[in-house]
C-alpha cells in the first residue's frame, strides 16, 4: 500500500518522534511505501529513516523552494512547482492517508483530504494519529461540526482517530483488505 503521511518537518521532542518512529517501522515491515513531502529534516526524516531501515520504500514529493532539503537515495522523488501541485501529487500517489503532528501545512493538507472525502471525490481511508493528545482540540471541533450538522457525511466516514501507531496501521490495512 502507498501510505501518504502528512507531518511536520520540524525537529520535535521524543513524545512525538518515538510514536512516529514506531509507525514508520510498522509501515516498512508491512512492505508498504511511504509517500511523503520528501524532506530529510525533522519529523519527516525520522519517519523516512524508520521506513527505510525496516525495508519499506520511499516516494517523496518535494517542492521547488524546498528541493535543497529533499532526501537523497529514495526510491522515487518528484519536485513539484508549488505547494498546491505537491499536495495533488501526494494524494494521487496515495492509497491511504495518515495525518501526524504538524503545523499549518499539515493542517492544510489534512483539511484538503477531508474536504475531498466529504464531497465524495475520494474514498481513501484517512487516519488522524493523535500522538500525545496533540489533536484533542481538533478532534473535539470535528465532533462539534458533526453534531451540529456542518458535515454532510458522518465524521466516522471521513476520518479514523487513532491514539497509537499500531491502531493507525491496523485500520488502514483492514480498510484495504490487507492482513
Amino acid at each position: 500500500m502507498n501510505i501518504c503521511v502528512f507531518l511536520s518537518a520540524a525537529d520535535l521532542d521524543e513524545r512525538y518522534t518515538r510514536p512516529a518512529r514506531e509507525f514508520a517501522k510498522l509501515l516498512g515491515k508491512g512492505g508498504h511505501t511511504l509517500v511523503w513531502g520528501g524532506s530529510d529534516v525533522g519529523l519527516m526524516k525520522v519517519v523516512a529513516d524508520g521506513v527505510q531501515e525496516a525495508g519499506g520504500r520511499l516516494a517523496g514529493v518535494s517542492v521547488q523552494f524546498l528541493a535543497s532539503k529533499a532526501r537523497p537515495g529514495v526510491d522515487e522523488m518528484v519536485v513539484a512547482k508549488d505547494l498546491a501541485e505537491r499536495k495533488k501529487l501526494l494524494l494521487e500517489r496515495a492509497d491511504a492517508v495518515v495525518i501526524m503532528v504538524g503545523g499549518t501545512g499539515t493542517l492544510d493538507e489534512a483539511t484538503e483530504i477531508l474536504e475531498l472525502k466529504k464531497h465524495g471525490h475520494t474514498d481513501k481511508p484517512v487516519v488522524l494519529l493523535n500522538t500525545a493528545g496533540f489533536y484533542d482540540g481538533l478532534k473535539e471541533q470535528f465532533r462539534r461540526m458533526d453534531a451540529e450538522g456542518f458535515l454532510p457525511r458522518p465524521l466516522t466516514d471521513l476520518v479514523f482517530f487513532a491514539e497509537e501507531p499500531v491502531g493507525a496501521l491496523a485500520y488502514l490495512e483492514e480498510s484495504r483488505g490487507i492482513g
